[in-house]
């Protein structure tokens, strides 16, 4: 008689976090105002006023956004506000910066929700691998989080963990 296979893994106390089970659903946009400005460079606000006010800005909706000029131009601060009254109706999120700043403040702000009672004294995986583009920074913000009240973090998959931390007695 063959013996039975025990499963470990999922008879342990451990908790797996995955960051991917709180991605927000939404498309991630990059809009780059280079091609509003004076041959890619100039800021003429009359002008830039016009491109705001003549774009359909309700195709953005449900959308998390990240504002950018890829050109060497130096931006006003009210040119981004302006857009951003614009975008607000429309848009989940709306930042400055790249499409990776988006997902870092994004991120920044679920971790910043996140209940951690359930995680209290209990051994931790935060689950590297995704589909999702999960930022570095995230994982971060999450050990500043969960470290406090964890007994141990480990990272990586239940079968193949790398330790983190663990809590002295």
């Amino acid at each position: 008689m063959a013996e039975e296979i025990i499963n470990r893994v999922a008879n342990s106390k451990l908790v797996t976090i995955d960051l991917e089970d709180y991605y927000p659903e939404g498309s991630r946009v990059l809009i780059d105002i280079k091609d509003w400005l004076f041959e890619e460079i100039i800021l003429k606000e009359k002008d830039f006023r016009v491109f705001v006010n003549a774009h359909d800005w309700s195709q953005y909706n449900n959308t998390f956004v990240a504002l950018t000029c890829s050109s060497d131009a130096i931006i006003p601060s009210w040119a981004y506000l302006l857009i951003a009254t614009k975008l607000s109706p429309f848009a989940k999120k709306i930042v400055v910066g790249s499409l990776e700043t988006l997902e870092t403040v994004v991120f920044e702000e679920i971790i910043n929700q996140l209940n951690v009672n359930d995680f209290r004294d209990k051994p931790l995986i935060l689950k590297g691998c995704s589909n999702k583009p999960i930022p570095a920074s995230a994982y971060t913000l999450l050990i500043q989080k969960i470290q406090p009240i964890a007994k141990t973090i480990f990272f990586g998959e239940a079968c193949s963990t790398v330790p983190l931390y663990k809590a002295s007695k």
